[in-house]
């Protein structure tokens, strides 16, 4: 399968000094169009997605892997995609909308120890006539979470 034959090219190449803090994030394959989506933790540049993309079409090339004809999309993942557990850390202090079986939550990220990450938000309850704005921080596990987004507002 080409996703496992890039994943152990890309595990290779994120062994040099250029790219140790990168990773992958996501790689599908749909007929003759392969996209890989990869993240650094201090940052994806144009420039590195596109010396990657070089080196995995040499070698796609040299093996005929997908034979003359392809598309092959070297990106970082976007804001619309969920979030993987190492991207947590880089995404502290951003606005999160998380999905668990029980119960979904959107707040601000705070921080991430062990395997859990802390999630800040504010709840309205009403009390007598009065609304009761409460500021909680919610520990959530990462066994527990569905996915993660990051909420883009402007």
């Amino acid at each position: 399968m080409i996703e496992n034959k890039i994943t152990t090219l890309l595990q290779a190449k994120f062994g040099e000094p250029d790219y140790q803090d990168c990773f992958i994030v996501d790689i599908s394959q749909n007929n003759t169009k392969v996209e890989v989506y990869i993240d650094c933790d201090s940052g994806l540049s144009l420039g590195k997605c596109q010396r990657l993309s070089r080196y995995l079409e040499g070698i796609i090339d040299q093996e005929a892997w997908l034979g003359p004809k392809y598309i092959l999309e070297v990106s970082s993942p976007g804001l619309t995609r969920p979030l993987i557990p190492r991207q947590y850390v880089k995404n502290i202090g951003r606005k999160v909308s998380v999905q668990t079986e029980a119960e979904n939550f959107e707040g601000v990220l705070e921080k991430v120890e062990n395997e859990a990450i802390f999630i800040s938000f504010t709840t309205v309850e009403k009390v007598g006539k009065k609304k009761v704005k409460t500021d909680v921080v919610k520990e959530i596990y990462f066994d527990d979470i569905i996915e993660i987004k990051i909420i883009i507002s402007f």
